[in-house]
């Protein structure tokens, strides 16, 4: 076997060990109790759900859940919506500084949440959406929009423009143009930029952690933080694991049904873009 094939599979071995043995780990520790947290077998002699019942039961972590849900779901939504949109107006309407607009989109998300955090506390207290989902969607906005935005611009650049022309000639207004045209068209990046943008919202914290705080308006990165014993004087590991595996597994399913449109949705817009 050439050196470089032991190579390849030593590598892909390895990754895969890194990146699946932490779930895997988190799995384990969600089925302990006690002591057995601390025992260094990887599988339980004696596996108990009693954590995934506590987890439940201590905190309203099913209402978290549809938090969550309800926050990634809504900045999809919005974030394909506002972004076909504007991802039309980049590729096919010719304007002055069109390319400086998009670059400053684009370089929006490069800042860290930090630095954008106090003025978007200001924004979400003069709207009176403190401790409300919808302060969580409109920050959320923020991280997925110029991603979004981008790659879809991409995307709109390939389309041929005979297909507008015909449109205009049938006398196709805008909006049915880019929602009943095009966007079947773009379906692979559609779906693959809506799922790395239901991730993002999903696993957000520091927007979720600052905007909100009642129990019943967390969100399940929070809940999820915030777990904690009656006494307060030491971490619940299991509980902890029990509720991360609860929320991580979705987000692998997901990504396992469409792995194949998330590579071909971005790989087509970066190779032809």
């Amino acid at each position: 076997m050439p050196w470089a094939r032991i190579g390849y599979w030593a590598a892909s071995l390895l990754f895969i060990f890194v990146s699946v043995f932490p779930l895997l780990y988190a799995l384990s520790s969600s089925l302990k109790q006690g002591r057995g947290l601390f025992s260094p077998e990887l599988w339980p002699e004696a596996p108990t759900f009693a954590n995934y019942s506590g987890v439940f039961a201590d905190q309203p972590f099913a209402q978290n859940l549809l938090n969550s849900l309800l926050v990634a779901g809504s900045v999809v939504t919005l974030s394909l919506g506002l972004s076909l949109m504007a991802a039309w107006a980049f590729a096919r309407v010719e304007f002055r500084g069109r390319g400086l607009l998009l670059m400053l989109i684009l370089s929006a998300s490069m800042l860290p949440q930090v630095a954008v955090l106090s003025g978007m506390f200001e924004l979400v207290r003069a709207f009176g959406l403190y401790d409300t989902l919808g302060a969580l969607v409109i920050a959320d906005l923020v991280l997925t929009l110029p991603f979004t935005v981008w790659v879809l611009v991409t995307f709109m650049r390939q389309l041929p423009k005979e297909l507008e022309e015909a449109a205009a000639m049938d006398g196709v207004g805008v909006l049915t143009l880019v929602f009943r045209v095009y966007m079947p068209l773009l379906w692979p990046a559609l779906v693959a930029t809506g799922l790395l943008a239901f991730i993002a919202a999903w696993n957000e914290f520091l927007f979720a952690l600052t905007f909100t705080l009642s129990t019943e308006a967390r969100t399940v990165p929070v809940a999820i933080a915030l777990i904690s014993t009656p006494s307060g004087f030491e971490l619940p590991w299991g509980k902890i694991m029990a509720a991360s595996v609860i929320v991580t597994l979705p987000l692998v399913a997901l990504v396992v049904v469409f792995q194949r449109r998330i590579v071909s949705g971005l790989s087509a817009g970066a190779v032809k873009g």
